[in-house]
């Protein structure tokens, strides 16, 4: 399986960005779940957001809650990050993952997932 990772920019605090996240290869055929995460200058790669496979079930990190929804369409092997009310400190490059192997848990952690996308770059202006 590959990810590809698209659609971040630059734009202004209170702005929106729609990431997405296509997959290819050998897709999914039973539950895995997959995630967005960040990695911002002289920092970790931090936990953004989770789903499942069907969609249904979600997480997200703390500061995010309420301004980005995570979803997936499964028809089309394609994950998405909506990020509304944009702030400068969520300028990072976002990463999708997956997990290839079968599970229904949604982990919040990097070493969780075994499949990475090349990342998109996110700039927030003030």
């Amino acid at each position: 399986v590959q990810l590809q990772a698209s659609g971040g920019g630059l734009v202004q605090a209170g702005g929106s960005l729609r990431l997405s996240c296509a997959a290819s290869g050998r897709t999914f055929s039973s539950p895995r779940p997959m995630g967005w995460f960040r990695q911002a200058p002289g920092n970790g790669r931090e936990f953004v957001a989770a789903v499942d496979w069907s969609g249904r079930s979600t997480s997200y990190e703390d500061s995010v809650k309420g301004r980005f929804t995570i979803s997936r369409d499964n028809t089309k092997n394609t994950m998405y990050l909506q990020m509304n009310s944009l702030k400068p400190e969520d300028t990072a490059v976002y990463y999708c993952a997956a997990k290839t192997s079968t599970s229904t848990v949604m982990g919040r952690s990097a070493t969780w997932y075994n499949v990475w996308g090349q990342g998109t770059q996110v700039t927030v202006s003030s």
